[in-house]
């Protein structure tokens, strides 16, 4: 790879819309590999790019890190990721994202009869959770469809 393939982390940073933290911090995690100048200034190659933007549709999918490094190292190191190389990858997210849609959609439909039926009456709503009652079905937000109440991520990205 000569050096006009490959892109400063500033302009990686800029191209694919991550701060420049995110890069690093994507790097340490072992998403993203670089190779140093002399100096020491990190350099990408440009299929990192498409790396990125996996990595950004597989964060809104809901993966976790880990799922998303597991996904990445399918991937070839030595070339940019094929249509095919993708395609094998995203078929994995169909169902999950089946199953978001249908959860959102019954969250969606169950405020809006809730909010839209005027009752107002906290003992007949669906969603309230009077004297705490829900405690005993486990943590989180039991009304909330079971799609819906995956582990939240951590700060550092990684699910708790």
């Amino acid at each position: 790879m000569n050096g006009s393939e490959l892109l400063s982390v500033g302009e990686v940073a800029r191209r694919a819309g991550f701060a420049t933290s995110a890069l690093r911090y994507y790097e340490s995690a072992g998403l993203l590999t670089s190779t140093r100048t002399a100096g020491g200034q990190r350099r990408y190659p440009r299929s990192v790019l498409r790396r990125l933007a996996f990595l950004r549709a597989a964060q809104s999918v809901g993966l976790s890190l880990e799922e998303i490094r597991a996904a990445l190292s399918s991937l070839p190191a030595e070339r940019a990721p094929t249509k095919a190389d993708w395609e094998r990858l995203s078929r994995t997210w169909r169902a999950r994202l089946d199953e978001q849609i249908l959860g959102l959609t019954a969250l969606r439909d169950g405020l809006s009869s809730c909010i839209g039926c005027g009752c107002l009456s906290l003992r007949r709503c669906a969603l309230s959770n009077p004297d705490d009652a829900a405690r005993f079905d486990g943590a989180g937000a039991r009304y909330l469809p079971a799609t819906l109440r995956r582990p939240a991520p951590r700060a550092d990205g990684m699910t708790a």
